[in-house]
């Protein structure tokens, strides 16, 4: 009986190809599409997952009420891990210090560990840690060699399988040999452990004992003193079993109160955060790995994923209730020789089910072509898994919705043919279905799509404006050099910025710890204008010599900048600053005094213009700029466009030669920048991409559909050409009804697409108005796509010959 389901089925498909291929190419492109995201949603929510206490292990993290704001830091004040180890002897702690963008060194000679032209230099954006033995308790790893001991003694590091082949070329070379980081530590190798997994906040590649930091505080941005807060400085920790979250965050509330000043104690405390949120709390910032998820994008994907195969369920839907017309009379003579309706309904089912294998097979044959691209529209590895037992579990799961979906209403309705209506062939269009659902799933459907398009509209027209916005300084052809403040480097730092500009393509040289937008947050108390209470909120500071201003174009509004000569004087401030004081005219604050924490008052001596001082999601914020040649580690080139390859060619040569210990890693500003909103883009791409897909998966439907009334309305259309019809009338008679539709699904999508791209752009503080415009885009795309779908059809049919339409049958 199943074998006779399967034969009819085959045969059904292959006589009525073209809506079958329809059909098939639908549902193929829908599932595809869905296959991706589904790949790529596992991939972010299986982030340490593979970690065998993933549900015991938490941050501690700390949140800072500052006048009227509230932020939140990853990291904690230096002395804060032996002191948690004491007021909690039952948990487990781990203390990590992350240095982002370490050179390794390996000299030539393992022998020798002085500088020379020989050795080979790398630069490690992320994966260097200085570390606790006392992480493996918490976090567990497959070592290759060695343990967790070894890192218990200072200058000794442990590299995971990769780096030491790197190093190395093999990893069990790796064993005693010597490297050195950042041309301040030489490391004896202790340990090597195997490759963490892709999907992971904490990518361990250079492990460096954690005793070996206590001599190198200064060099690595840490102060013994708990009024300093290092983001870059975190403790992860896993409490007894018979303890719970919220009594540790209450006793963090006391332990705040305990150890740190009675006004610093009312302005900030530290709570847990669970290892499962690291991955997708944006509150928080980056984390030690390469990127953040953001859940409410996770959740739009997924939405988008249902709408996609639902509007491919709905294609299938309108295709086999209108094909039903054609198959009343099959279905009449089945009912007269015995079918039982559940016998047909079977038959549907298994027609509908054999369309969707042949799709999934399609989809997957789709899915891997497509998945090498996979990384332009999310962060996922090169590496990444399309089949892997969740993937097959989820198509398994969808391929049995499809069918349910697709196939359920059109067996009905086939099957609940009156055998005496089926056989004198008296069953129409009209009847199959019923008018109105057919109505309303094209709706549904052009809803979708006009949800996609006005998405689509929105996201891209918002990136337009992020990426070409004022930030209020000059960013283009900005050549950015991450250096060292080490006292050699310091030496030679005049000649160097000398040298530079001998050069015809440069025009200007500063040192600067980071450029003005960014994603640093340093910031601090401090006083105004001799007062003896300080603000109740902080200043943000950034530090530059007297060359920031001209190589950054930064505008003034008051005074001027300070001098080279001013080395721990004068200071410039931005406008919000100079409003936040209260001060509405910048020329009256020039000459007021700011102290910075307990340091030395400093007098104001120029004002800017606001510049957007981190991400144009954030608001720009109170700012300084200030001299601090101990601060200032980067090199900011701003070039001459003309001939710029070949300048930023001797300006690399300029630094080998100069500074032949540090390897060259320089970048342009703007590349710098445009990296801030790169999951902002890749979102903006999805919503072009699965816009496309929704809008080819809706002409697909419509083109079935009108092909289909062409056939059925033959004979109609040659009557009114012979009685005298335009082909603008015929044309119009295909295309009215789908435009009406249209028209109605656009006032559905709407105020959907409103709320969705309004909510989603309450994440940028600079954003574009939801205009009109955005609307009026959408439903004129809309209707076009839908003219030239039908058109097509409907002109063909009205330049049919009636004698021909007359004589069909």
């Amino acid at each position: 009986m199943i074998k006779n389901y399967f034969k009819i089925a085959w045969r059904n498909i292959v006589r009525h190809k073209a809506y079958s291929a329809i059909n098939v190419a639908g549902l193929a492109i829908g599932v595809a599409a869905c296959l991706l995201i589904f790949v790529v949603i596992q991939f972010e929510l299986s982030y340490d997952k593979f970690q065998p206490n993933y549900n015991k292990i938490y941050r501690v993290v700390m949140q800072q009420k500052s006048g009227d704001v509230t932020e939140f830091y990853p990291g904690i004040p230096y002395p804060m891990s032996e002191a948690l180890r004491v007021d909690f002897p039952g948990s487990k702690f781990a203390t990590v210090q992350t240095s982002y963008g370490s050179q390794i060194t390996v000299p030539a000679n393992t022998n020798n560990t002085t500088i020379s032209s020989a050795d080979k230099k790398f630069t490690e954006d992320m994966g260097v840690l200085f570390i606790q033995p006392q992480f493996f308790d918490i976090f567990k790893y497959k070592w290759l060699s060695g343990g967790a001991d070894v890192l218990e003694a200072p200058n000794t590091v442990v590299i995971n399988r990769s780096t030491a082949n790197k190093y190395f070329g093999d990893w069990k070379n790796a064993g005693g040999k010597v490297i050195r980081m950042d041309n301040r530590l030489t490391l004896k190798v202790g340990g090597i452990i195997e490759d963490v997994p892709s999907n992971t906040d904490l990518p361990l590649r250079v492990l460096v004992s954690y005793s070996t930091l206590k001599s190198h505080l200064a060099e690595y941005d840490l102060e013994d003193s708990w009024g300093n807060n290092s983001s870059n400085h975190e403790i992860f920790m896993m409490p007894p079993d018979n303890q719970s979250v919220s009594t540790i965050n209450t006793q963090l509330k006391i332990f705040t109160q305990k150890h740190y000043g009675k006004n610093e104690a009312k302005t900030r405390f530290h709570l847990l955060q669970p290892l499962s949120d690291m991955h997708f709390d944006t509150r928080f910032g980056n984390t030690l790995g390469d990127h953040i998820t953001n859940k409410a994008t996770i959740r739009t994907l997924s939405f988008i994923a249902v709408l996609i195969i639902l509007m491919a369920s709905i294609n299938f839907i309108n295709l086999s209730t209108a094909q039903s017309v054609g198959r009343s009379k099959e279905v009449g003579i089945r009912k007269v020789l015995g079918s039982s309706r559940v016998q047909l309904i079977k038959q549907s089912i298994g027609e509908t089910g054999l369309i969707v294998i042949f799709a999934l097979i399609i989809a997957i044959g789709i899915a891997k072509l497509a998945l090498p691209y996979l990384k332009n529209i999310a962060s996922v590895p090169d590496d990444i898994n399309l089949i892997s037992e969740g993937s097959v579990i989820f198509l398994s799961l969808m391929t049995l919705a499809i069918v349910l979906i697709s196939g359920i209403y059109p067996a009905l309705v086939v099957s609940g043919f009156r055998p005496v209506l089926a056989l004198k062939n008296k069953i129409t269009a009209a009847s199959v279905g019923g008018v109105p659902l057919r109505r309303v799933l094209v709706v549904t459907q052009f809803s979708i799509s006009q949800l996609l398009i006005i998405g689509t509209i929105v996201a891209v027209k918002q990136m337009n404006f992020v990426n070409t916005a004022d930030l209020g300084f000059n960013k283009e052809a900005v050549l950015i050099i991450p250096g060292s403040t080490d006292s050699i480097s310091l030496q030679k730092s005049a000649s160097f910025k000398q040298m530079f500009l001998q050069n015809p393509g440069v025009k200007s040289v500063s040192f600067i710890s980071d450029q003005p937008s960014s994603q640093n947050n340093w910031s601090a108390n401090f006083y105004f204008d001799n007062s003896g209470t300080d603000k109740n909120y902080h200043l943000y500071m950034k530090f530059g010599d007297a060359d920031y201003f001209k190589t950054f174009g930064l505008r003034f509004k008051a005074g001027q900048p300070y001098s080279q000569k001013d080395t721990t004087s004068g200071i410039v401030i931005n406008e919000t600053f100079a409003k936040k004081l209260g001060i509405q005219n910048a020329n009256a604050i020039i000459g007021k005094t700011i102290k910075i924490g307990g340091g030395k008052w400093h007098p104001i001596v120029g004002v800017v213009e606001d510049f957007k001082t981190n991400t144009l999601r954030e608001a720009v914020k109170p700012t300084i700029i200030i001299q601090d040649k101990k601060e200032q580690g980067e090199i900011a080139v701003k070039l001459n466009t003309r001939n710029l390859s070949r300048t930023v060619a001797s300006v690399q040569k300029a630094w080998e030669t100069t500074y032949p210990e540090y390897a060259y890693n320089g970048y342009f500003l703007d590349q710098n920048i445009a990296d801030f909103y790169k999951q902002e883009n890749q979102l903006a791409l999805i919503y072009k991409i699965f816009a496309m897909i929704a809008i080819f998966i809706s002409c697909l439907g419509l083109y079935g559909l009108v092909s289909f009334m062409v056939v059925q309305r033959t004979k109609e259309v040659g009557v009114r050409k012979v009685l005298g019809a335009s082909i603008s009338s015929i044309v119009y008679l295909f295309s009215k009804e789908f435009m009406a539709l249209i028209t109605v699904s656009f006032l559905i999508a709407t105020p959907l697409a409103y709320y969705m791209m309004n909510s989603w752009l309450q994440n940028f503080v600079f954003r574009i108005p939801l205009s009109a415009t955005v609307f009026i885009l959408a439903i004129a795309a809309s209707i076009i796509i839908a003219w030239l779908t039908v058109g097509y059809k409907a002109i063909t049919a009205a330049l049919a010959n009636p004698v021909k339409s007359l004589r069909s049958e």
